[in-house]
């Protein structure tokens, strides 16, 4: 399969995107890359990003791919940014924009911005720094500007807010620097073509092209022998990591937490697979795998009389198969239709209500959280350690995720019982 992120550049109905083998999807924004949809094996083009409103695609997470033995390619926008930076391991750059950042031509992020429209079409509205370099080129050759000219108008589209650099702007800087004659010219071209000059699209197109077209032994190889593994990274994988069900896209962390809050015989669960990491302590680990009962020894003698749970606390990968499917080894079909419900409860509590989950009191929370685990304030935070729980605190912001779907499931209960 090959992933092509875009939007402003290239329109989902180009023709080069329409192939069973190509799956569109919107510009690439933090966590992007960490689907476990994308295999390895695949191919992903990154030509446009997010990155004013929310956080840009990292690149560890595009080392993380490489490492896992998934092709990366780079064009055009941000996607030719990265390749420049990252193209020593292994991603494959594509384009003039990439060699410009490659060869120092170009450096600031600015010169491939642009503001997009609102909604689901992102639409280009404003001029990207290295389109006008492109027209401003046709204009030189055709003897328009001449080149002292063309680096005055750079410098002056240069010095404007890339969301401000609407085609008024551009039209204006024009009439201050006395190019009237460009702009007319400029106008004219675009007039007959809507298209000239854009570069971007251009390197898009061939991204693809080369993406769709590579035979296997001249994809982009990867460098795998360091996997970029750090704290960060895995919890960012934890974060982002969603499963494909029947039920539809689930995010892994709220499949487990609801094992964790909802599951009387999760603690059991979470003790087997802290003897699974025991034994397996993983390829970041100098320690060598044994027994749980073992290493409670090692930590100390007087451990082996106190519960796994209190002395280890690690944080699960949930990025990792395995771990996954040991957490959530006694997750049923109908637990997944549960999250189903209270994420669409969430949501139109949101969109209908303005009512965001995250503002739920901490003590509506507690007295749920009481209730659920049938506990009480001297215990709960044995309970919730035994669940895997650093603090209870983590359980209580867990919950409130869940409550606005309780309170329905509740309400719906209550109408359901004969009068």
């Amino acid at each position: 399969m090959i992933h092509v992120y875009t939007g402003p550049t290239l329109g989902s109905g180009e023709p080069v995107l329409c192939t069973p083998q190509v799956r569109v999807h919107p510009p690439a924004r933090h966590g992007d890359l960490l689907d476990a949809a994308i295999e390895e094996g695949d191919t992903v083009v990154v030509i446009d990003g997010a990155y004013h409103q929310t956080p840009a695609l990292r690149h560890k997470e595009i080392l993380a791919a490489l490492a896992r033995g998934v092709h990366m390619y780079g064009a055009a926008s941000i996607g030719a940014l990265r390749a420049a930076e990252l193209a020593p391991y292994g991603m494959t750059g594509i384009g003039r924009v990439y060699r410009a950042y490659a060869s120092g031509e170009i450096e600031g992020d600015d010169e491939v911005a642009v503001g997009q429209e609102p909604g689901g079409e992102y639409a280009r509205l404003t001029w990207p720094l290295v389109n006008l370099r492109e027209v401003l080129r046709y204009a030189v050759a055709e003897h328009i500007l001449d080149t002292h000219q063309a680096a005055e108008l750079v410098k002056e589209w240069h010095a404007v807010y890339y969301a401000q650099r609407t085609s008024a702007a551009v039209r204006s800087v024009c009439q201050r620097v006395g190019a009237r004659a460009f702009e007319r010219w400029l106008m004219a071209r675009l007039a007959a073509d809507q298209y000239f000059g854009d570069v971007k699209r251009t390197d898009a197109i061939e991204a693809v092209t080369a993406a769709r077209t590579a035979p296997p032994h001249q994809q982009p190889s990867t460098t795998a022998a360091d996997c970029w593994s750090t704290a960060y990274s895995r919890r960012w994988a934890s974060f982002f990591s969603v499963c494909h069900t029947s039920e539809g896209v689930l995010p892994t962390g709220m499949r487990l937490s609801y094992q964790r809050l909802f599951d009387p015989a999760f603690p059991a669960v979470w003790l087997a697979w802290l003897e699974h990491l025991s034994r397996h302590p993983g390829p970041e680990s100098a320690d060598e795998g044994m027994p749980l009962v073992s290493r409670l020894l090692r930590v100390a003698p007087a451990a082996a009389t106190l519960p796994a749970h209190l002395i280890f606390r690690p944080e699960p990968d949930l990025s990792d198969r395995a771990t996954r499917a040991l957490l959530l080894t006694r997750e049923t079909p109908a637990d997944r239709a549960a999250i189903t419900r209270y994420l669409e409860a969430n949501q139109t509590a949101r969109t209908q209500a303005g009512h965001c989950y995250e503002a739920i009191s901490t003590e509506a929370a507690r007295h749920t959280l009481l209730r659920l685990w049938d506990t009480s304030p001297d215990t709960v935070a044995d309970h919730a350690a035994a669940c895997g729980y650093r603090t209870p605190q983590q359980a209580l912001d867990e919950l409130k995720q869940f409550m606005t779907g309780l309170l329905l499931d509740q309400n719906r209960r209550h109408q359901a019982v004969p009068r």
